[in-house]
């Protein structure tokens, strides 16, 4: 059985993650307090406690959501003997590239937690709130296509283009707030559903490119190695080995598309892949790759409990 990890993004934080993993494991203690060490903050307080208005503001939901999938799997390496490199490959959703790349050991844990407070705040930076704005295209006749095509109506009014494609029913548009809107009035036309996300920036765009540009003088700043498993990137939807050419897509992710869809077909497929585990918090990825590879199993390894029963299964 060919078996991959998936690391969730942004919008799968709660107050409360992590808490019990911390009570159950002095390993997943121990990255908590790597975290706060390396930020210089009590940031599993945050997590553990709230208030919900600091834990999803960007720069503390990014390394927070990183930190918890990271504990998961040092728990499996230290109590359950599963070490990452036993995985065929490992693949996150947006910040989840940083989770997997840390969880891989590509990038120090240190390194990574002060990586995603800055991506968060550059986002944050790049784009006055309230100038942009996501949108997430949904339905049965919704795919890349629709998409495009709505986002083009949008880019008659300013920056708008295909941000997430996520799964089939379900892509998400960014860019400037009027584009946006426009795009939105189009899709319904054409038939999908349009829900605007509440979200601090419009993330997988264009107007991002502020922000990747800090990121380019922070990544080349950062030690990276090659990951004791194939990371499979987002732009890209395939395995990256290089140092130097993660590096390179880790900047363009920050307006790039992410190839979710892409990812995991290929990995289901030309992967080989039988069985994905997704590590941290939430079932986002899970429930996607239920509909995109519907032969393979899905499951979320996130409580103590799960990582027993996970372990077991191996």
């Amino acid at each position: 059985m060919s078996l991959a990890f998936l690391f969730p993004g942004q919008g799968s934080q709660t107050v409360g993650m992590g808490q019990d993993l911390a009570e159950a494991f002095a390993s997943a203690r121990e990255v908590f307090q790597e975290v706060d060490d390396a930020l210089g903050q009590h940031l599993f307080r945050v997590m553990r406690d709230g208030p919900e208005d600091q834990l999803t503001l960007t720069e503390n939901a990014q390394p927070a959501l990183m930190a918890v999938s990271v504990a998961v799997m040092r728990v499996l390496d230290r109590e359950f003997s599963l070490a990452i490199d036993k995985a065929a490959f490992v693949a996150g959703h947006s910040l989840g590239e940083y989770s997997a790349l840390a969880a891989a050991g590509a990038i120090s844990l240190g390194d990574t937690a002060r990586l995603l407070k800055l991506r968060g705040q550059a986002m944050q930076r790049a784009v006055p709130v309230g100038a942009g704005a996501m949108a997430s295209l949904i339905g049965p006749k919704t795919d890349v296509a629709l998409a495009e095509q709505a986002a083009a109506a949008g880019a008659e009014l300013g920056v708008c283009v295909v941000a997430n494609d996520n799964n089939a029913g379900n892509v998400v548009i960014s860019g400037d707030k009027a584009a946006v809107d426009r795009a939105i009035e189009k899709a319904k036309e054409l038939g999908a559903r349009a829900i605007p996300l509440n979200v601090s920036a419009p993330f997988h765009c264009p107007l991002m490119q502020p922000a990747a540009d800090e990121m380019a003088e922070a990544l080349a700043a950062a030690a990276i190695v090659a990951p004791r498993a194939p990371v499979v990137a987002n732009v890209t939807a395939r395995p990256v080995h290089d140092p130097e050419a993660i590096r390179r897509l880790l900047v363009e992710q920050v307006t790039g598309r992410v190839r979710w869809r892409e990812s995991v077909q290929w990995m289901a497929s030309d992967g080989g892949v039988t069985r994905f585990a997704e590590v941290g918090t939430g079932k986002v990825l899970t429930g996607m790759v239920k509909r995109l590879a519907p032969d393979c199993e899905a499951l979320a390894v996130n409580t103590p409990a799960d990582l027993e029963a996970f372990a077991k299964t191996l």
